[in-house]
């Protein structure tokens, strides 16, 4: 028994010296980013009242207009990314976040509940002897979208636990990225009886980036595997909290049968490419195409398909400004539900053009920030002038955008007569092919230091909606009023 504790004392030593020898070769880098900021924004949701939100996992929800929006707040967030390197080769990355409003959860006066979230944890490596890079862990991850637009209609710059390949195939000029995420396991190792149900969304993607002179294209492909009984009700499929999996995902004939799918796994697939091309420089022109379509093999109510087109171009040969135009058209909701949805699917979208207001995407001082219309059924214009300088260290932005419904309203005035104001259609953001909106977004921000800026964010916003669809209480009060918004802080990088 002694020589057996001796030897494990033994080993303990000679790992605890390995160990101090990895900890001294071992490179820690820090950055990170702060931002305090202030946002008074009246006329949320086009009412200055609350969306209905699903509250169940089952489904269940509570209806719109019975909450009134605080037009004022004070938002703070604080991320702070370590990079463990051992060599060139191989790094960890752990990222830390706090997020709230003054006066909430961190900071509360004295503190009494802190909210600090992990958002950033993965293992990066190179294979010996050649450039093959694999990250395993939760990362950051977007699908392909031409540089014009922030983000991706279908996936955009969100964490995703996965792991992921980057090959290089020819130089700089042909890469290969492959990777898997699973997105939901709401039961994680064990399900409630002995039956064992779909309750994980499992995604396999494939991107080929090919760069040439003056043109570059990728390809991408996106396979997507539903299990019936993963939490697409109340986990949100957008960043900032706009929209659940449920509306983005399933049809509004699901919501109408007892169950969302009848099988117990279903299969969604998207396909695309995105391309720029600067041939004729200093204008540059950019465009996607995408569709995607899921639930093909089950009941025709639950089917879901669409496409997505963007384009547009910008003109980098004047040194004040970056004249920008935009478009963007989708299909929408023909006039029945019970053949499916004609939107294209989405998984946690983040999309837009010019930082606008009207749509959730580049916004700087992010939460409380945009009307959030889906861009998806719909087609919209807009122009911006981008990098506007007159001043040193002071630039501008002025972005106005006009975006038209493409869903019947036959589709929406049916499924709000069966549930009432419901999460899946929702008024100003959903809208229907005889309404509209339009909006105007003044951005500056100020480089008082390298790594310090000041931001301003400004917006107004107006819609047009069909009282037959909605209901006269909701549509009377959005008509009647204007959108604003402003929101000041400052950001500081490390």
């Amino acid at each position: 028994m002694r020589r057996v504790w001796a030897t494990f004392i033994f080993a303990i030593l000679i790992f605890a010296g390995i160990n101090r020898s990895v900890k001294a070769a071992t490179e820690v880098n820090m950055t990170g980013d702060a931002r305090v900021y202030g946002v008074f924004f009246t006329g949320h949701n086009f009412t200055c009242w609350n969306n209905a939100a699903w509250t169940s996992f089952s489904g269940t929800f509570n209806h719109a207009g019975r909450k009134t929006e605080d037009t004022f707040e004070i938002w703070e967030r604080f991320r702070l990314r370590s990079d463990f390197v051992a060599s060139e080769s191989v790094k960890f990355r752990l990222g830390f976040k706090v997020e709230d409003t003054w006066g909430r959860g961190t900071f509360t006066a004295a503190n009494p509940s802190a909210a600090i979230k992990v958002y950033q944890a993965y293992l990066q490596f190179k294979w010996p002897g050649c450039n093959i890079e694999t990250t395993a862990g939760l990362q950051d991850i977007t699908l392909p979208q031409s540089q014009l637009f922030f983000g991706s209609i279908v996936f955009g710059g969100d964490r995703i636990a996965s792991l992921t390949s980057r090959v290089p195939l020819m130089g700089n000029t042909v890469e290969l990225l492959a990777g898997f995420g699973r997105m939901i396991d709401s039961n994680q190792t064990f399900d409630p009886t002995t039956t064992q149900v779909g309750d994980e969304l499992d995604t396999y993607f494939l991107t080929l980036p090919i760069s040439l002179d003056n043109f570059k294209a990728t390809p991408w492909g996106l396979i997507a595997i539903a299990g019936r009984k993963a939490d697409y009700f109340t986990l949100n499929a957008s960043g900032f909290g706009i929209a659940n999996y449920a509306e983005n995902l399933i049809s509004a004939g699901s919501l109408l049968n007892t169950t969302i799918w009848k099988n117990n796994q279903t299969p969604y697939w998207w396909a695309g490419g995105a391309f720029e091309v600067t041939s004729l420089e200093p204008v540059r022109f950019y465009a996607d195409v995408i569709y995607g379509a899921g639930a093909q093999a089950d009941r025709e109510s639950s089917q879901r398909h669409g496409w997505f087109l963007d384009a547009g171009a910008d003109y980098t040969g004047w040194s004040l400004m970056t004249p920008q135009v935009f478009g963007w058209w989708s299909t929408g909701e023909d006039n029945s539900t019970r053949n499916g949805s004609e939107r294209l699917p989405q998984l946690r979208p983040n999309w837009g053009p010019g930082n606008s207001f009207l749509l959730d995407c580049s916004q700087e001082l992010a939460k409380n920030s945009n009307m959030g219309i889906k861009p998806n059924g719909a087609w919209g214009v807009g122009i911006s002038l981008n990098n506007i300088m007159f001043v040193e260290k002071l630039s501008h932005r002025l972005t106005y955008t006009y975006i038209h419904g493409n869903n019947s309203p036959r589709a929406i005035r049916a499924l709000n007569a069966t549930l009432g104001s419901n999460p899946y259609f929702v008024m100003g953001r959903d809208l229907s092919s005889n309404e509209c909106a339009h909006g105007l977004n003044f951005d500056t921000t100020y480089i008082i230091y390298e790594n310090l800026s000041a931001v301003l964010e400004s917006g107004w916003a107006h819609g047009y909606f069909q009282q037959s669809v909605w209901g006269r209480r909701l549509v009377h009060r959005a008509n009647s009023s204007d959108v604003w918004k402003v929101a000041f802080g400052l950001t500081y990088k490390y």
